[in-house]
């Protein structure tokens, strides 16, 4: 990584009004740190670089470490039809798919939240009440009754679903709920004190509020489901992004032969300029591993350097106002 400009991140910062926390860390030391805006916009209550912030989709990830801890364990297979695990739930679901092509994004099946569909971050897209949605086993019914849309195993095609599907297959083998697995296998081996599942309904007053719009009040509760799951919805900070990459590479959560099954590359996605492991996605020359979250209320990227151990985070409670901050990061890692 260059030496990170702080003028050009608060010149990308005041594009969209960003409100959030942007970092980067280099092994035990923090060599940038920077919070902007308000956690609580009614309140006047500012963001500060301890402040808690969903994530979307980066949190696939931990969705992903938990299954292949599974695998570990000798719960689970990864060549393993998912078939065997949801015996007659979601009939749609061709009986070839597998453990692995659920996490790889190449399973092929029907999507409940389709990100190539004509949607706007500001839509009611979900099809059950929000506040109805707080374990695995209540996404059953959204993930229901939508075609195979490709052969399993053909090609990457990013879908939310087959993580909710891989949340309540860990429900059914590993038990307990899909919050307590991902408590027991990830967050607590990695040290993250500050990472957990919160309920939109009753944030606590470490957590950031998402807003829909870079200006105004409207919040996201009624956007997205009252605790998230398989498929995003994880808070976190800036600290606790960079303790769990290191804990990742270092061993602490799988095995090195299971993080480099990881990072190899294997698909690429050119529309994000970037290629796609297992569970993470990776830079173009493959040295950097990227998680990225976008939704109502959210806007979020962070990047590991394993090589240098340096993360460079940006974490966003607006749905917008991240990206040119991400884009100006970007720039800055080579």
């Amino acid at each position: 990584m260059r030496t990170l400009d702080s003028a050009v991140i608060d010149a990308a910062a005041a594009k969209n009004s960003f409100s959030g926390v942007v970092s980067v860390h280099r092994g035990s030391e923090e060599v940038f740190a920077r919070a902007y805006g308000s956690a609580h916009r009614a309140l006047g209550a500012p963001n500060t670089l301890d402040t808690r912030f969903a994530i979307a989709s980066g949190s696939k990830i931990f969705t992903a470490i938990a299954t292949l801890k599974a695998v570990e364990v000798g719960a689970l297979r990864l060549n393993q039809p998912v078939r065997e695990v949801l015996r007659d739930d979601l009939p749609l679901i061709d009986d070839a798919v597998t453990i692995e092509q659920l996490i790889a994004h190449t399973s092929g099946i029907g999507d409940y939240l389709d990100e190539d569909a004509d949607w706007d971050v500001a839509d009611y897209v979900l099809a059950a009440p929000v506040h109805t949605l707080d374990t695995a086993a209540a996404f059953l019914p959204l993930v229901d009754g939508f075609p195979q849309r490709s052969t399993p195993g053909a090609g990457f095609s990013y879908c939310n679903g087959a993580y909710i599907v891989l949340a309540i297959v860990l429900e059914r083998v590993m038990g307990g709920t899909f919050h307590d697995i991902l408590r027991r296998l990830v967050f607590a081996p990695a040290a993250l004190p500050h990472t957990d599942f919160l309920r939109l309904d009753e944030l606590p007053g470490s957590a950031a509020v998402g807003y829909l719009f870079d200006a105004g009040d409207r919040v996201n509760t009624l956007h997205l489901p009252v605790l998230g799951n398989g498929d995003g919805g994880a808070f976190t900070t800036a600290g606790d992004l960079h303790r769990f990459w290191r804990a990742l590479f270092e061993g602490r959560l799988v095995t090195p032969d299971v993080v480099a099954e990881m990072t190899r590359p294997r698909y690429d996605v050119p529309d994000e300029d970037m290629m796609s492991g297992l569970g993470v996605f990776l830079s173009p020359d493959g040295e950097a591993a990227i998680i990225e979250g976008y939704d109502a209320g959210v806007s979020f990227r962070s990047t590991h350097i394993p090589a240098s151990a340096t993360t460079a985070s940006v974490l966003g409670n607006s749905s917008e106002g991240a990206w040119p901050v991400i884009g100006a990061m970007a720039e800055a890692i080579s």
